[in-house]
């Protein structure tokens, strides 16, 4: 049923001797992504406080936008005049833009799901939204990301197993809808989600249901949305072994140090988390696997780098006394910093985990995060 595409592939160049863990090549029309990779979040076509050049030397190969937010401002019309979302942000590498089916979970108050769609009031302006899938992907085919989402259910946690079972349902005769609505398949890779809550045999079945769509990739949804982090591994142990292995493997709103180690574990490719920079614009890093806040009085005197390991701009030209100045001060310019180290901190960390698994030694360097905790 789905609708082929040749701009797109994926290659496992090694897998780990003990885990799942897997390193691989996804070839997209503007450029290839060395996974595992981790994806900064730009929702309304920019990277908070961050310019495309930064993310370029922090070594991002993909970024993300999300379709509901870009269709309330400015517009996917103005986008597509401009050129695409790409031309648009100036941005010239991969791109992923969400279907909008996270906000049917983020803002339950301002919403109504019917077999249709999603009717939304605008957050913005009070106007009334009908997203549907046919809406989400037409908007998606005029911002012009390589990758885009199939429009999905994401139940929230804890949510009863009839409310799931229809999500799961829903979300498959949506994706149905959205490959027969995608008008640019040769230039737009278009992935399916997995939802199913945290019942491990509708992961299966929506897995397995996806999966005979024949997609250039799946993601796994619906995590991360309030279960505890042992569920979060539960799910994603049970669903990745029924995802293909030739295909790419993306699990959605995941980007702590943990979280991403064991998702490796399990084969899963690709990370998304807005953290990096949520933290960042509350005075927060992100320095070997802890948070630091460097609001903190230990800082005040501290003239070392933040992490002397780091090749960040940051790292490499300013102090923690200097941070913390900025930070207790409010400049803008503390919140660049700190954004910037730590999106290049967690690039870096799944960058680590694909040479060590290249090398082999996956489970020995990554020990620590990789045990339950």
């Amino acid at each position: 049923m789905a609708q082929q595409n040749k701009s797109f592939s994926f290659q496992c160049q090694a897998s780990c001797s003990h885990t799942k863990a897997r390193a691989g090549v996804f070839v997209t029309p503007h450029g290839l992504i060395e996974t595992p990779k981790f994806m900064p979040v730009g929702t309304v076509a920019t990277v908070k406080a961050l310019t495309p050049k930064q993310l370029e030397e922090a070594g991002s190969q993909i970024i993300l936008a999300n379709t509901y937010h870009l269709h309330l401002q400015p517009g996917e019309g103005i986008i597509e005049q401009a050129g695409g979302l790409h031309k648009f942000m100036s941005w010239d590498k991969p791109i992923l833009t969400d279907s909008g089916g996270f906000q049917v979970f983020s803002l339950s108050k301002l919403r109504k799901i019917t077999d249709d769609g999603v009717i939304f009031r605008s957050p913005r302006d009070g106007r009334i939204i009908n997203m549907t899938p046919e809406l989400s992907i037409a908007i998606q085919n005029a911002l012009g990301a390589d990758v885009i989402m199939a429009f999905d259910e994401c139940p929230p946690y804890p949510a009863e197993r009839s409310q799931v079972e229809a999500a799961v349902e829903r979300t498959y005769q949506w994706l149905k809808r959205c490959i027969n609505a995608h008008k640019r398949p040769d230039e737009q890779a278009l992935f399916g989600i997995v939802q199913g809550g945290v019942y491990l045999d509708l992961r299966r079945e929506a897995a397995e249901a996806l999966v005979s769509l024949d997609l250039p990739g799946y993601a796994i949804g619906g995590v991360s949305v309030g279960e505890p982090p042992e569920l979060i591994h539960k799910i994603v142990d049970a669903t990745a072994p029924y995802l293909p292995p030739e295909k790419p493997r993306y699990l959605m709103g995941i980007g702590t140090y943990r979280e991403m180690a064991r998702a490796v574990a399990a084969g899963i490719d690709l990370f998304d988390c807005v953290i990096p920079t949520r933290v960042g614009r509350h005075g927060a890093a992100l320095v070997q696997g802890e948070r630091w806040n460097l609001k903190n009085a230990q800082f005040r005197e501290d003239f070392t780098p933040l992490d002397d390991t780091c090749p960040c701009y940051c790292c490499q030209n300013f102090s923690r006394a200097y941070l913390n100045h900025l930070v207790r001060s409010r400049e803008a310019l503390g919140i660049m910093l700190l954004s910037l180290h730590n999106v290049t901190e967690l690039i870096r960390f799944t960058q680590k985990i694909r040479e060590s698994i290249l090398r082999d030694t996956f489970t020995v360097e990554f020990a620590q995060w990789l045990e339950v905790g």
